[in-house]
């Protein structure tokens, strides 16, 4: 592929709808593509936590946002009539393991449903040429093998979260190959599966920054359930380069981003919890400390690695952050944001800085 780079002027003015854009990851999304000059909507339902990188930053003031629930077909049918996109990320999504356990039918109809949803808007909407279906790395069926799943590995789930996001793979292979593949196809379709992304302004539930942001402020150990489980640990710009470089070549024509992506960190950033506790707790400072949380009565994989070589070969996509940048931003964001610092110019200063990295 060629002009691999992401291009400020290719969005500049481009119609972008994203779904979960008052989320973490779908924050960060909407705050760079405007930085980009993009038009941007999103659609969500409220922020799900608080506060929230959402409302602290301000982003309902530069994107159109609309509060719309993407199992709502109708809703979002017209939402994409309105709107006119040319490309559609789809983030919106129940993102939580332990919530899935308590509520997997919210979970199972948001996750799957709501991407069957996303791909008949795109369907019937002549303006929408690119679909981004962002799924997770636990969309892989576990074995407890350490080495990183790659995009042609077997999809599974044994838990309601993971289960739903492989159903969101499967939804989207069926629409590709069904109403996507012919000659006279209007869209490219294309499916993104991150690692487990960290940065500023997360403050979702049962997350171990988040977590360890609130313990850590309030002078109280950090509880940790599996501190001895593996996860692909990565900035959040990281992946959202990937999205950003994959949804230019779908808009662009070029059929064979028209595929399952992994964009994960490098392997040896794929670390235990409890390790990158302590980075975090050694940065911190004022003697914060973790402790593990022996009365967690759910147990998660243990172990967990993307192998993004596809990426790196046929994108040109390489986590520009390593884990232990990736850290000092963190914390630098979230203390900032203890002084005091104003959220929207933290993220967008961090985002300027990512893409000088990033040679954008």
């Amino acid at each position: 592929m060629e002009g691999l780079v992401v291009d400020p002027k290719f969005w500049r003015n481009r119609p972008v709808l994203i779904t979960g854009h008052s989320g973490f990851k779908g924050s960060w999304l909407a705050l760079w593509l405007h930085h980009l000059g993009a038009r941007v909507t999103g659609m969500s339902l409220d922020p799900p936590s608080s506060p929230n990188l959402f409302e602290l930053a301000r982003v309902a003031d530069v994107v159109e946002s609309v509060r719309a629930d993407v199992r709502d077909l109708e809703a979002f049918a017209q939402l994409g009539r309105k709107a006119r996109p040319e490309i559609i990320f789809h983030l919106a999504a129940q993102s939580l393991v332990r919530e899935s356990y308590r509520d997997p039918i919210t979970t199972f109809a948001t996750n799957t449903l709501g991407t069957v949803n996303c791909l008949e808007v795109a369907r019937h909407t002549d303006a929408v040429r690119a679909v981004v279906i962002v799924t997770t790395d636990k969309c892989y069926r576990n074995s407890g093998r350490t080495q990183g799943y790659r995009e042609t590995d077997e999809l599974g789930g044994t838990d309601p979260y993971a289960a739903s996001k492989a159903c969101a793979e499967l939804v989207t292979e069926a629409y590709r190959s069904s109403f996507f593949s012919s000659s006279g196809r209007r869209a490219l379709v294309a499916s993104a599966r991150a690692g487990n992304a960290i940065g500023g302004g997360d403050w979702a539930a049962e997350r171990l920054v988040p977590d360890a942001v609130r313990a850590f402020s309030s002078g109280a150990p950090l509880r940790l359930r599996n501190p001895a489980s593996t996860r692909p640990w990565q900035h959040v710009l990281d992946p959202l380069l990937g999205y950003l470089m994959l949804g230019e070549q779908l808009l662009r024509g070029v059929e064979s981003a028209a595929r399952a992506w992994n964009f994960g960190p490098d392997l040896k950033d794929a670390k235990p919890v409890g390790s990158v506790a302590d980075e975090l707790a050694a940065r911190w400072g004022d003697g914060v400390r973790w402790v593990t949380d022996k009365a967690a009565e759910l147990k998660e994989a243990e172990a967990l690695a993307l192998d993004s070589s596809q990426a790196r070969r046929d994108l040109h996509w390489t986590p520009r952050l390593p884990l232990a940048d990736a850290l000092d931003w963190v914390v630098d964001w979230y203390r900032g944001h203890l002084k005091g610092n104003n959220p929207r110019a933290q993220t967008l200063s961090q985002i300027q800085k990512y893409m000088s990295l990033a040679g954008t």
